[in-house]
């Protein structure tokens, strides 16, 4: 560990079980699921018929309702989860400290939704048709440029792509802007909505989808024996991120420190893991060293846990490289069970859960556990929270294209 320590001030959320932080915590510790059959389009006659959809959202509650008709609704999530941890953290952006505030903010898809739209327009319509807005509504940077834009942030406007990695890649970036004392606070997370069509097609025709549409709330089983796929989500998490001499200087409540980072690659396939689980257990070994920590002071694992037959297993595996006995002797648990698959929001939804388990000391549950897996044998936390004093958390993200990220934070204990 090196440079400016990094705290978090802030959180903010909108996900399929609530639309803030408070309602989405509670909701996780009662084992609500969020997934249901799709409302935003008619689904009939698809091989995948459910996603863990946000419900209620209003973007004209977080936003100028003009300025929302012109962004796509990955943008807005981002705004609104953004609006919510600037004011949890009790930072308003002015004219004072505009260029020291940075957005990383990550999204898998981007505005996928734009594109499909216009593309048909432009089948059915025609070119003249077509909409002159569709760059701007679909390029990926907007989950970050939109922050900027609404909150007047001037600093490192930044916006990673890095599948479903994406959201804990962010914490990894905004530390090292932190530590190097690039800036003095950072929005980050992720964000992403992709629950149309051509996604659910695409995706569901690589197998990685659950096909329990007559079960939707038991689709989601990270870890089970009988896991099929897991179900694509929606939603956007983020967290304020400053360094530890700003927050003091502010007097800012503080969750928790982000103590370390790091990210790897498997250099081995677009979609699947790599089998060993080698890559992933690098990049869990030097975030824990980053964070000059050992392994067995790691209290709780909030996993990656997508619900996909491959992704389970080997980063179970890979728990059991990195962390050695250890890892039999400390919960695991991932809220993909009850939010779905984010893709790029994924790892900012989980480091929200994460914060939060270390602030209350209470541990989110893996819900849909019905059969052990004798290759997933670790301790899954299944259905019911668990309170346990916990210090040291890691959270992990690893995406398609063999991109692994791993954050490590850690109880805020004032000296």
């Amino acid at each position: 560990m090196y440079g400016n320590r990094v705290v978090v001030t802030g959180l903010g959320c909108i996900s399929p079980i609530g639309l803030s932080v408070d309602e989405y915590w509670q909701n996780l510790l009662a084992g609500v699921s969020g997934a249901g059959r799709i409302t935003t389009f008619d689904p009939e006659g698809l091989p995948v018929q459910i996603a863990a959809e946000v419900k209620g959202f209003d973007p004209g509650d977080y936003m100028d309702r003009k300025a929302a008709r012109r962004m796509e609704r990955f943008a807005q999530f981002s705004i609104a989860a953004a609006g919510q941890a600037l004011a949890d953290a009790g930072l308003e952006v002015n004219d004072s400290n505009a260029w020291d505030i940075g957005a990383i903010i990550a999204t898998g898809g981007g505005g996928i939704r734009a594109v499909a739209d216009e593309m048909e327009t432009l089948v059915t319509r025609g070119w003249e048709r077509v909409g002159p807005m569709m760059v701007p509504l679909m390029i990926p940077n907007m989950a970050s440029c939109q922050v900027s834009m609404t909150y007047g942030i001037k600093g490192p406007v930044v916006t990673n792509t890095a599948a479903c990695a994406a959201g804990v890649y962010s914490m990894f970036e905004s530390l090292h802007f932190l530590r190097r004392g690039d800036v003095a606070a950072v929005v980050a997370g992720g964000t992403e909505s992709a629950v149309l069509p051509l996604a659910f097609i695409s995706m569901a025709r690589t197998g990685a989808l659950s096909r329990r549409n007559d079960d939707p709330q038991t689709a989601s089983r990270p870890f089970d024996r009988d896991r099929d796929g897991f179900v694509f989500g929606e939603g956007a998490g983020i967290l304020v991120l400053e360094t530890l001499e700003h927050a003091r200087a502010r007097d800012a409540r503080i969750y928790a420190e982000l103590c370390g980072g790091s990210i790897t690659g498997d250099a081995f396939h677009v979609s699947a893991p790599e089998p060993s689980g080698e890559s992933a257990r690098r990049a869990i070994a030097k975030a824990i060293e980053d964070a000059d920590l050992r392994p067995d002071e790691i209290d709780y694992v909030c996993a990656h846990g997508t619900g996909t037959p491959l992704n389970d297993s080997t980063e179970t595996k890979a728990l059991k490289l990195a962390l050695g006995e250890h890892a039999y002797r400390i919960p695991v648990s991932s809220v993909k069970s009850m939010i779905g698959h984010l893709l790029g929001a994924a790892g900012a939804l989980s480091t929200v859960a994460a914060i939060k388990a270390l602030e209350t000391g209470c541990i989110p549950p893996t819900i849909n556990q019905f059969t052990p897996d004798p290759e997933c044998d670790l301790d899954y936390v299944p259905w019911k929270p668990r309170k346990l004093p916990i210090r040291n958390v890691i959270v992990n993200g690893f995406g398609f294209g063999g991109q692994n990220s791993v954050a490590v934070f850690k109880k805020w204990e004032e000296a």
